[in-house]
């Protein structure tokens, strides 16, 4: 391919096949790049591929895609078990891997070494700043975070976060590919925990489960309330429950290792509900529980420290 739009960037590598790692792949590919997606399971690779048919079969059926144009990006599309030979042909990097410090430092190290020297290479973490992150690798200047929402296919938010260390050539770089994958890129001047988004999210969300915590509304009349309200599309607790109150809790772990704020700690609510192995929709029982169809219903108790 080539694209005026980001010159260089042919070949796109997702470090990472799950949800977010498959789509933001897809994304590229439907936006014209090579696409492959890398990870250690290659059992991720089915249903990766097998969901990712589905929403664009689906969206096809719906008019909002071409079907000739999907069949065109499920060919530019590769799945691998191989980071070396699919890091050494890689222009531009998406690193969506787990969200521990370490383990993203230990990526980009090898991710250094085998790219080549003009590969920029990004992290999809709100949590973890690429700042943390470039020392690990001789290349500072073409590191950044570039932060896609869930889901990644839908969702037209990405936030382009460079480092003090991060060149202008890398931010351009990183939101012009945002914007070659239909996206609107949010720019921001500054690095700061959580960024953007997360961070207005996140008040909304600490607030309501403060809310519960006192006594002063259920779970599902604080939802009630930020839908008829305020117009969101799902309540807090509704939306914790979908992306799972797991990612929120190791999130706030992150913020609080680096600030060492206690406000940024988890609430008691949510540890103990992720110390229940109570994670939601993927686990059926969370703020709410779902049957084995997805149908929400109210759980017995408010899902508060017992």
């Amino acid at each position: 391919m080539s694209s005026q739009d980001t010159p260089g960037v042919h070949d796109v590598l997702v470090v990472g096949c799950g949800a977010m790692g498959s789509q933001i792949a897809m994304a590229c590919a439907l936006a014209g790049y090579r696409a492959t997606a890398f990870d250690l399971d290659a059992g991720a690779f089915d249903r990766a591929a097998a969901e990712l048919r589905r929403r664009l079969d689906r969206d096809v059926a719906k008019g909002r895609r071409d079907a000739d144009a999907v069949t065109e990006a499920f060919e530019r599309l590769s799945f691998t078990t191989d980071l070396d030979a699919a890091a050494r042909r890689a222009d531009f990097v998406i690193e969506a891997a787990a969200e521990d410090l370490e383990v993203k430092r230990e990526v980009f190290a090898r991710l250094d070494a085998l790219a080549p020297a003009h590969t920029i290479l990004t992290t999809n973490s709100s949590a973890i700043a690429s700042s943390r992150i470039a020392d690990a690798t001789a290349r500072p200047d073409r590191v950044a975070n570039m932060h896609f929402f869930n889901p990644a296919l839908v969702m037209r938010c990405v936030e382009v976060v460079g480092g003090p260390e991060t060149s202008a050539a890398t931010v351009a770089t990183t939101t012009a590919l945002a914007r070659r994958l239909g996206k609107d890129p949010v720019v921001l001047r500054k690095e700061v925990p959580g960024f953007v988004a997360n961070r207005i999210l996140g008040a909304a969300r600490d607030e309501a489960v403060s809310l519960l915590e006192q006594g002063v509304a259920s779970v599902q009349d604080i939802d009630t309330a930020c839908r008829t309200a305020l117009g969101h599309p799902m309540g807090p607790f509704e939306l914790m429950d979908l992306t799972g109150i797991d990612i929120g809790y190791r999130a706030k772990l992150a913020r609080y290792a680096e600030t060492e704020d206690p406000a940024d700690r988890p609430s008691r609510t949510v540890t103990e509900l992720v110390e229940r192995g109570e994670l939601g929709r993927k686990t059926g029982l969370g703020f709410y529980r779902y049957a084995d169809d997805g149908t929400q219903y109210p759980r017995e108790d408010d899902g508060t420290p017992r």
